[in-house]
């Protein structure tokens, strides 16, 4: 590989990374903006930090975190920073493989969790404002009623809630939804884990490359 194939690949993956960190910019933003409008509110009482806006703007943070380091340490030539780089990328998709295997193996006990979190939520609706926003939100967008059904609601559904009797549930519904486009989601999560181990595989090439550079030219 002569030096023609070392600038090609050093763009490349500057460009790689520079795409990702404009992606993580985005999701950082519209993460803050959930926040600010306070949309979702809290659905879990015992999980007060677990909300879309949360997670977006950490996920939007690592994002452009990892994508900067790529793109500093592939367009500088810097060692330290592609090996960083590829040391969080490693990070990451170790994280994402075992977090995958605890969700199949605990998936029963979860999902009890998750519902139970739920009809608690359900018992603070009309004392918590940010409980109460989250669940409006939620069955005026989904089209559903409660946790399992309209049945949920003791002192009788809310106005979020659709009218008829054979409404369904909003956890039944999204894990329906969740079956239903399983094979998507998979797919999805496939081509993410792709291109970490592509974005991994371009900064230790690169990384090796410019010690072979280096040796050539007598650095």
């Amino acid at each position: 590989m002569g030096m023609s194939s070392l600038k090609l690949l050093k763009y490349v993956l500057f460009i790689f990374n520079l795409l990702f960190w404009v992606c993580g910019c985005c999701i950082l933003g519209f993460g803050i903006y959930l926040l600010v409008q306070n949309t979702y509110g809290v659905l879990f009482r015992n999980l007060p930090f677990l909300t879309l806006g949360n997670v977006l703007v950490i996920v939007g943070s690592i994002i452009m975190v990892v994508a900067f380091l790529g793109c500093m340490g592939s367009i500088k030539e810097n060692k330290c920073l592609l090996m960083s780089f590829f040391v969080l990328l490693l990070i990451i998709l170790l994280a994402e493989v075992i977090i995958a295997i605890l969700l199949f193996v605990y998936e029963q006990k979860l999902n009890t969790h998750v519902a139970e979190g739920l009809n608690d939520s359900i018992q603070h609706y009309h004392t918590d404002n940010s409980t109460m926003k989250a669940w409006d939100f939620i069955q005026s967008n989904l089209h559903c009623c409660g946790v399992n059904g309209s049945s949920d609601w003791i002192s009788g559904p809310p106005s979020s809630c659709p009218p008829g009797a054979d409404i369904q549930g909003c956890y039944n519904k999204a894990k329906s939804w969740f079956h239903t486009n399983f094979l998507y989601i998979g797919i999805i999560t496939i081509c993410v884990c792709v291109i970490q181990v592509l974005g991994m595989s371009f900064a230790l090439t690169l990384n090796c490359q410019i010690d072979k550079t280096s040796q050539a030219l007598g650095l």
